[in-house]
């Protein structure tokens, strides 16, 4: 082995024997006056506090305690006229020196006793209502944020925040509204080696909670469990209160294994798991829907302008298994992106994954074969029109063995209907020969079979229970008018709902409807025509009239088979909105102008088909006449108010064409889309603007009068009857708050 040149060890120890030295007497400069420093620091960090977010931050005293330890005694932390946000009795902490050289700020030791944070809500007045002031910054533009930079920035200095080791006491986080309160008190949290265990008290008491696992966050590497005492839940009883949602748990796991930035993309990889899941809602579901075991592997991708969820990212339910892309672009236009594939499964599989409580009459079903569900929705907000979207579900030697809860072969055979309303059972029905009113298929009128088909499902006897376009029309216009607006459901779907669901307007309904319907078409369950006839016979046509029998002979005085064209495409009409079909009629017996365009769409629209003749004169539109007993029972109204009541009469929202898509007191759909009308219609236009803007009128002066008003009462406040600086702020800004909620009342009543 060569030697060293003993010339070059010399020249070494000369440069670096002076620069030792310089090193040791700057850190003995640096250690003497390390104090003066941190007072000044402290000074500083004060002056901004109370200049940018106006905050009074007091400490007891802060001094070092070892090389890089500082300790703080009676920290205090008060927003300007605002109830206390802060207070910590004893509180260390020190820092990691080589990142600090580095120039980041990097936790080794945090000890911290006696603490609380307290938010509070109460009146519309906060005291954290500063961290959502915008910083003033003079030298922005206007380019868009990087998102990914956001990402890549937000998560490392989380991470950098966490201390390697923790010891924390008696610390405790609460809220508290008007009508919400919720206190944590961190009785322990210990981070030693990379292990973290925690105490967490809830309520006082009501239940204890525990945070546990690995805690590596300078490796950006973490696996924590949160989980309750003694195998109770984990609940939330604030979300429940203030979303209606109750949502509760025995763990729930995040891991944290990787980040990178590179390229304008931040990438985080993780999984998060949860155990015995349970939602409830109202718009998801009547019942609890529990999922015992769920699960995603993600990879979560932020560029740019984007976020995403990448396609290898994996859902697991159960032995469901899936994989998802979810992509949101947020400019220069909003774009929304949803792809799910879930690959070939074991049928028996992906049902017995289903969620309990959520599809309870396919509870007990077993089937074999495998499946292999895909979708995919595209959506420009910009263009709504123009979004795809495409769902199926493939088959393999798929079959049913044996039939759960519902036996979905009873519709081939006489039964008997139950109808509900609004969640009670009304008269029971015999669907089959022995009721005399009911009708077999061959005995409705082409005209009604033709009518109801072309309104509804024109594609009925092609397609596998769905129709796509319906469905894409049905999410274009929902998203255009932020409501849910327009069904998308066909004949076979709305079957399924009348004769195995509720009618309860909620997620789970809809999707178990779907799932019956795709078992009935793709097994051969029902033929078109047994399903048309049963159809036919259970669904409503107005106001406890339930079946085609009963509704020809209610109407019209005659059996299904005399139905003429104009009768048919009437019925056709109220399909939608059965409870009002009276409204279509004037006290004459007549039909309303209003429904003058609707035959000549459906009339159209079955003439290109085949079904009928072309017709100058509205396809039978003048010759329908209302029974004359019922004529009685209808009240002079003018057009707009009888289209509206037609809408308000029992609107069932899974309807494709409806009567009357506005709101009350406007023209409908037909009016806007012909644009013909006559002298009465024009008329109760003019009348309804009028009344329109005298409306408006009224409205601007009283939001006026509102405003000076309120003017004059928070001028009138002051420190006089004893009232201190605080107090005199908190009042205005109560009034303020007072003033505004009156505004958008008003505002609200707009036309």
């Amino acid at each position: 082995m060569k030697r060293l040149n003993p010339k070059y060890i010399r020249i070494a120890a000369y440069i670096l024997v002076p620069l030792i030295l310089i090193l040791l007497i700057g850190g003995y400069i640096a250690y003497s006056k390390r104090g003066a420093l941190l007072e000044k620091a402290i000074d500083k960090a004060k002056l901004k506090a109370k200049r940018d977010y106006n905050l009074d931050v007091k400490i007891g005293s802060a001094k070092f305690t070892g090389f890089s330890t500082v300790s703080f005694t009676d920290i205090s932390i008060v927003p300007d006229g605002r109830d206390s946000l802060l207070s910590i009795k004893n509180f260390s902490v020190s820092v990691r020196v080589m990142p600090l050289l580095l120039g980041e700020v990097k936790l080794s030791d945090v000890v911290l006793q006696d603490g609380f944070i307290h938010l509070i809500n109460k009146g519309g007045v906060k005291n954290f209502d500063f961290l959502f002031k915008k910083k003033k910054d003079s030298t922005a533009t206007d380019t868009k944020a990087d998102l990914s930079n956001i990402a890549h920035n937000l998560i490392n200095e989380v991470l950098y925040k966490i201390p390697d080791n923790l010891s924390l006491n008696n610390f405790m986080i609460s809220f508290k509204s008007d009508s919400d309160q919720l206190k944590l008190l961190a009785q322990t949290a210990l981070i030693r080696n990379g292990q973290l265990s925690s105490t967490i008290k809830v309520n006082d008491g009501e239940a204890i909670w525990h945070f546990a696992g690995k805690m590596h966050p300078s490796d950006k590497d973490i696996d924590v469990m949160l989980y309750a005492d003694n195998h109770q839940k984990v609940e939330l009883p604030i979300i429940e209160k203030k979303f209606n949602l109750k949502l509760n748990f025995d763990t729930l796991q995040t891991k944290l294994s990787r980040e990178d930035h590179s390229s304008g993309e931040t990438i985080i990889s993780g999984s998060w798991s949860v155990k015995n899941l349970l939602i409830h809602h109202p718009g998801i579901s009547s019942a609890d829907i529990v999922f015992p075991a769920a699960a995603i592997d993600a990879d979560v991708k932020v560029g740019t302008n984007y976020v995403s969820i990448d396609s290898t990212s994996t859902i697991h339910v159960k032995k469901l298994t899936a994989h998802p892309y979810v992509k949101y672009t947020l400019n220069p236009v909003k774009i929304y992106e949803l792809k799910l594939n879930t690959g070939w499964l074991n049928a028996a599989d992906m049902f017995d994954s289903f969620p309990t409580g959520m599809f309870d009459a396919l509870d007990g079903i077993q089937v074999a074969g495998k499946l292999n569900y895909h979708m995919n929705f595209y959506m420009d907000a910009s263009k709504p029109d123009d979004l795809i979207f495409d769902s199926g579900m493939d088959k393999d030697n798929f079959k049913i063995l044996k039939f759960g809860r519902t036996d979905l072969t009873k519709l081939n055979s006489p039964f008997i209907y139950t109808p509900y309303e609004k969640g009670k059972p009304m008269a029971p029905h015999l669907i089959g020969p022995d009721n005399s009113e009911f009708t077999p298929l061959q005995q409705i009128s082409p005209n009604l079979r033709n009518a109801v088909m072309t309104a509804e499902d024109p594609s009925f006897y092609t397609n596998h229970g769905f129709v796509m376009e319906a469905i894409r029309k049905s999410i274009a216009t929902d998203f255009k008018t932020k409501k849910y607006k327009r069904g998308g459901s066909g004949i076979s779907q709305q079957l399924v709902k009348n004769a195995f669901l509720s009618r309860e307007k909620t997620m789970a309904r809809k999707i178990e409807e779907i799932l019956i319907v795709w078992l009935i078409e793709n097994n051969r369950i029902m033929t078109k025509d047994r399903m048309l006839e049963v159809y036919f016979n259970i669904i409503e046509w107005g106001r406890n009239i339930y079946g085609i029998g009963e509704a020809s002979h209610y109407y019209f005085g005659k059996a299904p088979s005399e139905l003429s064209l104009g009768e048919s495409i009437y019925l056709a009409s109220i399909v939608p909105y059965p409870k009002g079909g009276l409204y279509a009629f004037q006290p004459d017996g007549t039909l309303r102008p209003g429904l003058h365009g609707y035959f000549n769409l459906i009339g159209k629209l079955m003439a290109m088909k085949g079904y009928t003749a072309r017709d100058t004169n509205a396809y039978g539109f003048y010759e329908v006449r209302l029974r004359e007993s019922l004529r009685r029972q209808i009240a002079p109204v003018d057009t707009a108010t009888a289209d509206s009541l037609m809408k308000q009469g029992g609107a069932d929202d899974d309807g494709i064409l409806p009567v009357v898509e506005e709101p009350v007191k406007r023209p409908n759909f037909f009016q806007r889309l012909f644009g013909k009308k006559d002298t009465t219609e024009q008329k109760a236009e003019e009348k309804l603007k009028q009344k329109e803007q005298t409306i408006k009128e009224q409205i601007k002066a009283q939001i006026e009068a509102l405003k000076a008003e309120y003017k004059t009462r928070i001028d009138a406040v002051d420190t006089t009857g004893g009232r201190t600086r605080k107090e005199v702020r908190q009042e205005k800004r109560r009034l303020r708050d007072e003033e505004n909620e009156k505004e958008k009342e008003l505002k609200d009543k707009m036309p």
